[in-house]
């Protein structure tokens, strides 16, 4: 298994361009909960708990989170929690309000992630590694903590290996 310098130094590649990297910021988060609240129906109660494939998925993404990094991971799992927890929210709704919900979500989260690809002038991650699927997320997290100033010799690490940021300006001639 890769750690996380190489997962996030690989998605990273894919993402040097500022307008790419903030675009992601909008259309991961969208998808996100998109996915949970697709996946929150059905759900079977047991001993309380509202487990649904929304849950599962969430528990297994926080896992991995976790496995890779606890700092990071804590926050990933806390995330994670909050996308469920909205997706069994919006799955106690009308059928047309949950599927309108979930289906929107993800389908203009990924116009958003095409969107920044299309200024990157770069494919998205997972089409070359299935992986930058649940990397996605973690990289946006990771990119707000380094706009914070947190976390700098992971940034220097990753920065390192993908290279620094680009504005995405173009300089006329």
């Amino acid at each position: 298994m890769k750690n996380l310098e190489d997962q996030l130094s690989q998605y990273a590649a894919y993402h040097r361009d500022a307008r790419n990297i903030a675009t992601h910021f909008i259309g991961i988060p969208m998808i996100v909960v998109g996915v949970a609240v697709l996946l929150s129906r059905p759900a079977i109660e047991l001993a309380g708990i509202a487990v649904s494939p929304a849950l599962l998925a969430g528990l297994a993404a926080s896992f991995y989170y976790l496995k890779l990094d606890w700092f990071l991971g804590a926050i990933m799992s806390v995330l994670m929690a909050l996308s469920v927890w909205a997706g069994a929210l919006l799955a106690a709704e009308s059928t047309a309000l949950w599927l309108s919900a979930g289906v929107g979500l993800f389908v203009v989260g990924w116009v958003f992630q095409f969107i920044g690809h299309f200024w990157e002038g770069k494919k998205p991650a997972f089409i070359d590694d299935v992986a930058g699927l649940i990397i996605g997320p973690l990289f946006v997290v990771a990119e707000a903590l380094f706009m914070l100033g947190a976390l700098p010799k992971l940034r220097a690490t990753i920065e390192g290996r993908a290279g620094h940021i680009r504005s995405g300006k173009t300089s006329a001639a």
